[in-house]
């Protein structure tokens, strides 16, 4: 069953953001990650909101948290915590039955 990496993002030096944002794509397609939502045009109807919107989705779980637990990804975060504050959720998703 797939699952998902989903990031809530408010950048706060852009210039300085883009080298984390260059490197992540790559280093989380290495673990078979495709993009999903990847910024674009959102409105909030609850709750807090953040200013860019993220999902990656990932073959299974353990792919999802390999992927963010690796060391490469680890050096990414240090780039991207100065510059940006972000909710990041790894989710397992849903393969039942629908309502």
């Amino acid at each position: 069953m797939p699952a998902y990496i989903i990031a809530m993002v408010n950048i706060k030096d852009p210039q300085k953001y883009r080298e984390y944002a260059k490197r992540a794509g790559p280093a989380n397609a290495k673990h078979g990650s495709r993009f999903l939502v990847r910024g674009g045009k959102h409105e909030s109807k609850e709750g807090t909101a953040r200013a860019r919107n993220v999902v990656l989705e990932f073959k299974d779980y353990e792919t999802a948290l390999a992927c963010y637990n690796s060391p490469e990804y680890a050096r990414l975060i240090a780039i991207r915590k100065p510059h940006a504050d972000a909710d990041i959720l790894v989710i397992e998703g849903y393969d039942g039955e629908q309502p």
